[in-house]
This record gives structure tokens, C-alpha cells and sequence, in this order.
């Protein structure tokens, strides 16, 4: 059974880490699910059809290292090395991806909860040098909902490594469409660095704006939004005919801003970089604000 936090008109779904999704991509910790604001759904899903393998996100889901797993580059084939909110991955032949159904062993997770605040903690145990302690904290207000990340390294090596939400939104009808407005606090700069695919040429940008003019049959994908420069965390995706509105801010600098989407969901992805020393710890927040 899901955790369900409340505050007024807002409703969070939150998975058990050890139940529901179980795959070696998202971070097991708060698997936001979903997310009502008056009876509206702000949450969408990566594909329409899907099956219990299938390595689909939901709602807020989160991830560490798309590209730069703790430790992956130091061991050989059949050796293991973290995924942070999850558990030890083993390594096969090959680079790193983060679709490849790798084998498991699977944190143990502490969880503490309430009407309005989940929380839970987990220990990476000491691998090849790395080891870390996480928790992440969830809390619902009036109009909207925190995420609270704490990461500490306790082993003998650097933790270099990102973090981002996929946020997998739709508001509150059966596909992504027209009339979506996705706004930022900086130029957006598609096509000048990274990758762009937009096969049916929906999404038009326009400063600091991105609209789409019809509904995606196909999905859509840009990265670096943000070009070569580090900018705010904070985007803003709403639909004036709808009169919803969700918004997220950081509270850090991004380096990597990109942006997916499909008919089921669309997705603004701020990234997170982080690097601690041995000793070191480091906090971040991600905020949402809700207007319906």
C-alpha cells in the first residue's frame, strides 16, 4: 500500500522503496507516484502501455547517475558499484546504460512517516572505496510539496556524480497537448549544445518559452536548454485554457538542463552536480508550487 501525505486540497502517492517499481534505473526512495491538487492529477507516465520489466517512470520519479554511476569506471565486469537509492548494480562488459536491466542487491531502507512528512534514510556499505548514507524527506504544504535530499559520503573515495527529477507531468487530461507553455528563467538555447529530437516539429521555443502546437504521437527530447551556462533551478509548466500551473524550484545552480516528452507526460529535468569528499555532506531542495 502506498503512503498518502495531505494538506488541505493536495494529495502525494508514495511507494514503499521495496515495493511496485523494483529496477536498477529510478531512485527507490520517495517514488512519488502521484500527485492530486483538487481532485486534478498532475501526474503523468512515461509510455501508455507498459509491463512489470519495463523500465517506466511515474509520476516524480528521481534519479543518480543517468550517465556517471558511483564507481562504475574502477571495477570490471561481474564486480559491483552503487546506484545511489537503490542498491549495489553489477557490472557487465560495456559502458554504462541506464535502461540495461542490470542485477541488484538492494539497499535496506528505514521509513518514518506522517500526515504531511515521509522520510527515508538508507547506508551504501563501503564498495571498491565508495560508501555514502542518504535520506530524503517529503513534505506537503498549502499548494504544493518539498523535497529534502541529504547525501554523505562515509567511504574512502570522491563521490562524483548528478542527480534530477524526471518529473513526468501532464495536467490533468488524457494526453500532453496544445496549449502547454513550459517557461524558464534564462534564454533557452536548443540545438547549440547536446542533443535535439522533435520528429514532428511541435515544440517551438521562443526566448525563455517553449510552447507545443499539437499533442506528441512521437516523443520529443532536447538537452543542455541551458547551453554551455550553469542557471537557475526553476522552470514553470502550465496551460492557461486548463488554468493549471505547476512550478519547480531548486535551490542550486543546474549545469544541465533538458527537457522530454511524449503523449503521457512532459518532462523538465534540472540536474544536480555533486562531488563530496570522504567526510563530506552536502543538502539540497526542490520545491513544487501548485495553481489550479
Amino acid at each position: 500500500m502506498p503512503y498518502i501525505l495531505k494538506y488541505q486540497k493536495l494529495e502525494v502517492h508514495i511507494d514503499h522503496p521495496l515495493e511496485n517499481y523494483h529496477l536498477p534505473r529510478f531512485d527507490w526512495t520517495g517514488k512519488i507516484t502521484e500527485v492530486r491538487y483538487k481532485g486534478i492529477s498532475l501526474s503523468g507516465i512515461e509510455r501508455a502501455t507498459t509491463g512489470p520489466d519495463d523500465f517506466c517512470g511515474i509520476g516524480f520519479y528521481n534519479e543518480f547517475g543517468i550517465e556517471q554511476p558511483v564507481g562504475y569506471d574502477d571495477i570490471q565486469p561481474g564486480d559491483w558499484f552503487h546506484k545511489i537509492g537503490i542498491g549495489l548494480l553489477q557490472k557487465e562488459a560495456g559502458d554504462y546504460f541506464f535502461a540495461h536491466p542490470y542485477r541488484i542487491r538492494p539497499l535496506a531502507f528505514e521509513v518514518e512517516s506522517s500526515d504531511t512528512i515521509l522520510s527515508i534514510r538508507c547506508q551504501g556499505p563501503l564498495e571498491n572505496g565508495y560508501a555514502y548514507t542518504y535520506e530524503k524527506k517529503i513534505i506537503v504544504r498549502d499548494q504544493g510539496f518539498d523535497l529534502y535530499y541529504q547525501l554523505t559520503n562515509t567511504g574512502e573515495k570522491p563521490i562524483v556524480t548528478d542527480e534530477y527529477n524526471h518529473n513526468f507531468i501532464r495536467l490533468g487530461e488524457p494526453a500532453v497537448g496544445l496549449g502547454y507553455q513550459l517557461e524558464f528563467p534564462f534564454d533557452l538555447q536548443p540545438g547549440v549544445r547536446g542533443e535535439v529530437v522533435n520528429p514532428e516539429g511541435i515544440c517551438h521555443f521562443k526566448e525563455k518559452k517553449m510552447q507545443l502546437s499539437d499533442s506528441p504521437t512521437q516523443p520529443f527530447f532536447y538537452s543542455f536548454l541551458n547551453g554551455a551556462g550553469a542557471v537557475p533551478a526553476r522552470w514553470k509548466l502550465s496551460c492557461p485554457e486548463l488554468g493549471l500551473s505547476i512550478e519547480e524550484v531548486g535551490d542550486f545552480i543546474s549545469n544541465k538542463v533538458n527537457l522530454w516528452g511524449w503523449q503521457g507526460a512532459i518532462s523538465p529535468e534540472q540536474f544536480k552536480s555533486i562531488r563530496l569528499d570522504p567526510g563530506a555532506s552536502e543538502q539540497w531542495t526542490r520545491s513544487y508550487f501548485i495553481q489550479a
